[in-house]
């Protein structure tokens, strides 16, 4: 994720609240081509978070064989507690939708 995405992805309200169907209607003419936008970005999202939470997370990983010495590492307790505060995928999406930011066109 670009560092110009983490700052727009940050000020996203991470509770749910009610949205105007109609203002997300007029913007593509039809309701539900508006919520297959909306999806198909929060699928991306989602898989380009999940993807950079795995590298991240992939530098704390020991190789080895001994499935007993599990401790607990700081920093990646850290990276986790990041993830978990952001706004889910679709909440990042809807207000990307809403702000002009998503290119779409019909085929």
């Amino acid at each position: 994720m670009s560092s110009n995405n983490r700052r727009s992805t940050t000020a996203v309200n991470p509770l749910v609240e009610t949205r105007d169907v109609i203002a997300m209607k007029e913007k593509t003419g039809n309701l539900y081509e508006s919520i297959a936008v909306i999806s198909r970005r929060a699928n991306q999202i989602s898989v380009t978070m999940k993807e950079e939470l795995h590298r991240k997370l992939d530098e704390f990983t020991v190789h080895g064989d001994n499935l007993e010495e599990v401790h607990e590492n700081k920093e990646q307790i850290e990276i986790s507690r990041i993830y978990e505060r952001m706004a889910n995928a679709p909440l990042q999406s809807i207000a990307e939708f809403n702000e002009d930011q998503i290119y779409y066109r019909k085929k």
